[in-house]
């Protein structure tokens, strides 16, 4: 098939990209950076520099959409904010202009969302049918998810694919994590309480892969393994893992003055669960954090 995806030199969606070429497809990935993608990929990969590259005659069956600035790689000023939400928001509204005039339309248009969406809910039990709780990222996920399932009126099926932490080598949370940790710097975050709804880097690329394939699957999937843990209990774990103990707490308040309102992605509690991939059959390849983080930690034995 003929593929296209946005944030395809990304964390997840260079892995994404490398699977979906060793399976036969031909992928094209939207880069302001051709000289990134090639460095990349090689010749494997078609680079499109800009939106307005695509044309009516533009053919795709699959549009895969995992643009946007990085949420955690500075504080969030006003500014910072608004660039959030148009690496994201604008982007998506303008991919999805691009596709009503396609003349071929997509089969699917698979778009990125993070758990986010639910906002700071403690420890209830979050399913992809639960109330929300208002704050800027759950606004931002909601405004994301708003301009993808546009497409649908075009007759485009579409997935939303809410990203919980992802577990891998290479990028992500965990990888900022590893160097306090290794040098037994680490420690819970505030009181610890707060649940932390993780999913390995390769089972997010088959849940992807499965979008793809059945054409059953519709609307909004928490990507997230189907066992969450709290925060104390993912410092115990990460500590375990790499032989290290995880003596020094870092209080909330302190996070809070580091990172202002920034702080509520790391203290804030979203307790996920992945229901409709469950129903749908969806098998988890990494179920337990300990599994996860080990393969993270030393993925050449996998």
């Amino acid at each position: 098939m003929n593929i296209l995806i946005t944030g395809g030199t990304g964390f997840i969606g260079s892995k994404l990209t490398t699977s979906l070429i060793k399976q036969g497809h031909n992928i094209t990935i939207l880069s302001r950076d051709s000289n990134k993608v090639s460095a990349i990929f090689g010749s494997t990969v078609t680079a499109l520099s800009n939106l307005r590259l695509l044309t009516p005659d533009s053919s795709y069956q699959v549009i895969i959409n995992l643009a946007g600035a990085p949420i955690f790689d500075a504080r969030w000023s006003d500014a910072r904010k608004q660039l959030l939400r148009n690496s994201r928001i604008d982007l998506t509204t303008q991919l999805v202009k691009s596709m009503s005039c396609m003349n071929i339309k997509p089969d699917v248009f698979i778009s990125g969302s993070a758990i986010g969406y639910y906002g700071d809910q403690g420890d209830t039990i979050l399913n992809e049918q639960s109330a929300t709780q208002a704050d800027f990222s759950q606004q931002l996920c909601a405004d994301w998810e708003a301009a993808a399932i546009s497409a649908e009126k075009y007759g485009i099926r579409v997935c939303l694919i809410r990203t919980g932490l992802v577990i891998a080598d290479g990028g992500g949370l965990l990888q900022r994590m590893l160097l306090p940790f290794r040098l037994g710097l680490g420690g819970r975050l505030g009181e610890g309480k707060q649940w932390m709804s993780w999913i390995h880097r390769q089972d997010w690329i088959a849940i992807a892969e499965a979008m793809i394939a059945d054409n059953s699957m519709h609307g909004a999937y928490n990507a997230t393994a189907p066992n969450p843990v709290t925060n104390t209990e993912f410092t115990k774990t990460l500590a375990a893992c790499l032989q290290r103990p995880a003596l020094l707490p870092v209080p909330a308040w302190l996070l809070k003055t580091l990172l202002g309102e920034m702080s509520g992605l790391v203290l804030g509690s979203q307790r996920v669960i992945p229901d409709r991939l469950l129903a749908q059959g969806f098998k988890f390849q990494y179920q337990n954090l300990a599994d996860a983080i080990t393969n993270a930690l030393h993925p050449e034995n996998d």
